[in-house]
């Protein structure tokens, strides 16, 4: 049984890595991806301050963290929300904003984020919450098809930057929650990398998505 949830880990990492190629072609990436300016992208950061903090660290636990993000995710995601490929009421009044932004702005803004570190989250210490999102997050759920989250964002919530896979470590409980609901309910759908979170999410009772989301809460390394 070891070996075959071993094996079913493995090749759960190796279909989402085949989804993330395919994602990728479906939008305008640099070539190679060089990084972004992080001095200018500090210049073009005033409108989003005000929700994620001025060094990316959000107060609010429905507002993401941005601060540590790798820079491929968020290019990504800005790039959805500026096109309206990606929804969010919060985001609404600022998307006008993105839509005056070229794609090198949107990269260092994104670079801009990534420079900063992402402040370490408290988990609730309710011994049965703990177990139950340390299980799901490293080993996953054969029975209900629930790979380990491991598998992409990595054994410390560090994600995946090469793979554009976010790190998830520290990040607020209130926006995991939401975010995995949203995939459940296929309220987020941007590319292949979103019907992937789909399948998974929509196995994921609502007792299993706080026990996730408190225990990347508290992910650190």
């Amino acid at each position: 049984m070891k070996y075959f949830l071993i094996f079913f880990i493995f090749l759960g990492s190796i279909n989402f890595l085949f989804a993330a190629e395919e994602s990728s072609k479906k939008i305008e990436l640099p070539d190679n991806f060089v990084s972004g300016d992080s001095e200018r992208g500090s210049q073009l950061v005033e409108s989003c301050s005000a929700c994620h903090g001025t060094d990316g660290n959000s107060i609010s636990s429905d507002w993401p963290k941005l601060a540590g993000q790798n820079q491929k995710y968020l290019y990504e995601q800005l790039q959805y929300f500026k096109d309206g490929v990606r929804m969010n009421a919060l985001m609404m009044s600022v998307t006008p904003y993105l839509q005056t932004l070229d794609n090198e702005d949107l990269l260092d803004i994104a670079a801009f984020y990534s420079n900063y570190e992402t402040s370490v989250g408290q988990a609730k210490n309710d011994e049965e919450l703990l177990n139950v999102g340390t299980q799901l997050y490293r080993f996953g759920n054969m029975k209900k098809g629930i790979p380990a989250c491991t598998s992409c964002h990595a054994v410390y919530g560090q994600g995946n930057s090469l793979a554009g896979f976010p790190a998830v470590a520290g990040q607020q409980i209130g926006y995991l929650t939401s975010t995995l609901k949203a995939y459940r309910s296929k309220e987020r759908n941007t590319g292949e990398l979103s019907e992937m979170m789909q399948s998974i999410a929509q196995n994921l009772s609502d007792d299993e998505i706080d026990a996730l989301a408190n225990y990347m809460h508290g992910l650190y390394q």
